[in-house]
């Protein structure tokens, strides 16, 4: 079965991340969110437990549970990986653009949000910061501040925060995020395919 998961510098448990290709087995007990190897079928539920910014398309075999969002396994192999860090901060500012309409975003905010354009990155977090409210402004200002970081902790902070804040728009909103981030991830492996 194909899957997503991502990783960090190591596995959780502290071991290196296998060479692609190669299988990962778990021996003893697989329970899920205790033990064996977990993967989510679909690529926003993967960015929920991701530990780091390394998105790994994965086969997994031997399925032991499946959950609405994640399932775990005694064996799983990357098939192909990917620095989803760029991918994030796009993902990002096209979430916060979502639900812009519902903020009065300064200029220089939304226009950081429609281009991307790094030499406005710093600009447009620091006015967000300063200038959102609710949690429309709180997810503009998430995209804002993400840009401007290099941590996969502000990242990954401002595409929680921009899946959250869809829950409060709506299922449409949020079916939007869901198509467009597997749209994106697509595209993405394919780029290095």
């Amino acid at each position: 079965m194909r899957a997503y998961h991502f990783v960090g510098d190591t596995l959780l448990d502290g071991r290196p991340i296998p060479a692609d290709g190669e299988w990962l087995v778990h021996e003893g007990p697989v329970e899920m969110c205790h033990s064996g190897l977990h993967a989510s079928l679909d690529p926003l539920d993967a960015l929920m437990y991701a530990p780091g910014p390394t998105l790994c398309l994965v086969d997994v075999e031997d399925v032991v549970e499946r959950g609405d969002d994640k399932l775990v396994a005694r064996r799983r192999r990357i098939v192909q990986r990917i620095d989803a860090t760029a991918l994030l901060r796009e993902f990002s500012r096209w979430c916060a653009l979502l639900v812009a309409h519902l903020w009065s975003a300064p200029p220089v905010v939304r226009e950081y949000l429609e281009t991307g354009r790094d030499d406005l990155r710093c600009t447009a977090a620091a006015v967000a910061a300063w200038s959102g409210v609710g949690a429309a402004g709180d997810v503009v200002r998430a995209a804002a501040l993400a840009a401007r970081a290099t941590a996969w902790a502000a990242v990954r902070a401002a595409v929680r925060a921009a899946v959250r804040a869809a829950g409060d728009v709506g299922d449409a909103v949020r079916a939007a995020q869901r198509k467009k981030f597997a749209e994106m991830v697509d595209e993405a492996f394919r780029c290095v395919a």
